[in-house]
Formats: structure tokens, C-alpha cells, sequence
């Protein structure tokens, strides 16, 4: 054991030293979120107002005159759209959760008939079987009644619930504003205080994270976007009731990595064919297959180079980083695991943790003689 530790000791020693600096600043980033919640979001609403603004600034308008317009136009087409989308939402969500006793009743009653048929054809089944029978699919769709009722619910309470999102939001718009205005000024300060080891630190996670980072939510963006539109209209073609919160819901599952569309329509499915609704089931089950296949179709072309980081780890790193920080936590997971994969790529990691002694065969191999060996 004593062995084991000598040559271990500075391996895990430098790897407890990332893991220790890892998880201050998510302690960090999570504090800071919470005190200054406006202040972030401000950051993403500025990248999204700049570029409107810059232009109008380009063409002769005073950089304020052009930030209030951009402020305006997000104001009215992506506020406007939030609300109306989640005005939508919860009405329809209401109502999926209201008519959730008569599907558990359909579910039932189709079961008893089933059940009946069978001790008809089979009249060696015992009746305490089919009392068996009965109570465990009364207990089993209960359970699923319950469960869904409390998961809609309480997305509904948060959706209902934007007061004090929607004062945070309007802040971040207050100051995404100003720092439209005065970005100049920020940046000049940033040039010449900011030391050298920051900016280059700055200059490597602009290059080697944040790009990667914007492209790869752009690309999933268009792809959540395709999803949700096929969904939506398919939806409304075969006449389904909550058509637009289906939707959306297979959109939110469609970003979770390892889950997608299939969590929400494997179950339905399943559910149509054991009420009956047979032609419903193999209707959606069709756009599922279609969903699956034009998002493997698109996303080699929209996504291009992906990020290197596998979906497994991605969503362990988020899940845990939920469970210790909360929504700070899952914001800032997927930039730290591709910090981590950038650092990796580029070496840093290789000179920053050392190497157990005497583990690996470090020795150079000798050259090799394409033209064989000579003889003298």
C-alpha cells in the first residue's frame, strides 16, 4: 500500500487540485447567480440586441437611439412571443391535467374488458387471478395518474410563476441596454487594466470554448426548431387535443441528451394501443420514426464538427452539478466539460497532472529503418 501512495501521491494530488478549483468556481458562479441574476442575463440579452444595434449605429444613428430600437424590437418580438407561448401552454397543460381521471378510467375499463375476455376464452383462470389482475392495474394507473398529475401541476406553477423572473428579466434588459452603450468604454477598460495572465486566459476560452459553445447551441437550436415544428403541424393534422404543449414538451425532452422525443411518444403509444386507439398509435408512431430519422439526417450537416464531448458524460456532469448548485450549476456544466475537453486537446492537462512513476513505459522507441536492415 505504501508503494501504491508514493507513486500516486502527486497523480491524485494534481487531480484533486483541478477537481478543488472546478468546484470553487462553481460555488462561485453559483453565488454570484443568485445575488446578481439580472446582471447575467443582461450578458444575454446584450449579445442578442448588439448586433441590430451596431448596424443601425453604422448607418448614422446615435449608438443610444440605436440600442433603444434594438431594445424595443426584442422587446416586442421575444417577450411578446414568451408570453403568448406560455399563455398557450398553460391553458393547454390545465387541460391535459383535468381530463387525466377520465384517460385513467379509459385505461381501466379497457383492462376490465380485456381481463374479461380472457377468463371467457380461458375459463381455467381463477377469479382471485383476474381480482389480482384488476387491483394491480388499478394500483399501477393511479400511481401513473399521480405522478403525472403532480409533474403538470407543478409545471404549471412554474409557469404561471414568472413574477419574479420577469422582474429579474426587466432589469437585465434595463442594463443590457446601458452596456450597449457604453460597451466601448468597458472594453478600452478591459484592454488596458485586465493583467496579461487574465487575457490570455480570456483569449483561450474565447477560442477554444465560447466559439465552440455559440455553434453548437445555434445548431441544436435549429434542430429543437425542426423537431418541434414537424411535431406541431403533424399534431394538428391528426386532430390532437394540446397539440402546442406536446410539442413543446417533445422539444424540452428533444434537448436532454440520451432521452429525446421517444420519452414522450413510446409511453403514449403505448397507451393508444391498450385503450384501442389503434390508428392514432401507428399514426404517431409513424412520426416518430420520421422525427428520429430527419434529425439523424440533419444533424451531421447543421451541427458540422461536433464538440467531442459524448452525451453520457455531458449529462452526468449535468446532473450532478443540478443536484450541488442548483440552476447555476447546469448553466455552467457544459462549459466547464468543454473547458475540460479543450484543455485536454491542447496539453494543459498532460503537463499539469504528473504521471505515476514507473506506471507507463515512457522510453523513446528507437527510429525505424524503412529500408531494412544493413549488412556490413
Amino acid at each position: 500500500m505504501l508503494t501504491f501512495y508514493k507513486k500516486y501521491w502527486k497523480t491524485a494530488f494534481d487531480i484533486a487540485l483541478i477537481v478543488l478549483t472546478v468546484y470553487l468556481i462553481m460555488v462561485a458562479f453559483s453565488f454570484l447567480y443568485r445575488i446578481a441574476t439580472p446582471v447575467f442575463l443582461s450578458f444575454v440579452i446584450f449579445m442578442m440586441i448588439e448586433p441590430l444595434a451596431k448596424r443601425l449605429n453604422r448607418i448614422g444613428l446615435k449608438k443610444s437611439i440605436a440600442s433603444a430600437i434594438s431594445i424595443l424590437v426584442f422587446s416586442l418580438v421575444i417577450v411578446g412571443a414568451f408570453l403568448l407561448a406560455g399563455f398557450v401552454l398553460t391553458n393547454e397543460i390545465m387541460s391535459f391535467a383535468n381530463n387525466l381521471p377520465q384517460y385513467q378510467s379509459m385505461l381501466i375499463s379497457q383492462v376490465e374488458q380485456t381481463t374479461a375476455f380472457l377468463t371467457q376464452q380461458f375459463q381455467s383462470l381463477p377469479p382471485d387471478v383476474v381480482n389480482s389482475l384488476n387491483d394491480m392495474v388499478n394500483s399501477v394507473t393511479q400511481w401513473g395518474s399521480g405522478v403525472a398529475s403532480s409533474f403538470l401541476m407543478s409545471l404549471v406553477g412554474f409557469l404561471t410563476s414568472f413574477s419574479a423572473f420577469m422582474f429579474n428579466f426587466i432589469i437585465g434588459i434595463v442594463l443590457a441596454y446601458f452596456l450597449s452603450i457604453e460597451i466601448k468604454d468597458w472594453k478600452k477598460i478591459a484592454q488596458d487594466k485586465t493583467p496579461n495572465t487574465f487575457k490570455t486566459a480570456f483569449f483561450f476560452l474565447r477560442d477554444n470554448v465560447f466559439r465552440g459553445i455559440g455553434a453548437y447551441l445555434m445548431a441544436q437550436l435549429k434542430l429543437i426548431s425542426v423537431t418541434f415544428i414537424v411535431i406541431l403541424i403533424a399534431l394538428l393534422i391528426l386532430g390532437v387535443e394540446s397539440a402546442f404543449a406536446i410539442a413543446v414538451l417533445s422539444a424540452v425532452f428533444d434537448v436532454l441528451p440520451l432521452l429525446g422525443v421517444s420519452t414522450v411518444f413510446i409511453p403514449w403509444i403505448i397507451y393508444l394501443f391498450i385503450v384501442g386507439n389503434t390508428s392514432l398509435a401507428i399514426w404517431l408512431s409513424v412520426l416518430l420514426l420520421v422525427v428520429i430519422l430527419t434529425r439523424q439526417v440533419l444533424e451531421p450537416k447543421i451541427t458540422g464538427d461536433t464538440l467531442g464531448v459524448s452525451a453520457f458524460t455531458m449529462l452526468v456532469f449535468m446532473i450532478i452539478s443540478l443536484s450541488l448548485f442548483g440552476v447555476a450549476g447546469v448553466i455552467l456544466s457544459p462549459i466547464l466539460v468543454i473547458l475540460i475537453k479543450a484543455l485536454y486537446d491542447q496539453g494543459y492537462l498532460k503537463r499539469w497532472i504528473r504521471k505515476p512513476q514507473g506506471e507507463y513505459d515512457d522510453k523513446p522507441q528507437p527510429p525505424s529503418n524503412p529500408d531494412g536492415p544493413q549488412i556490413v
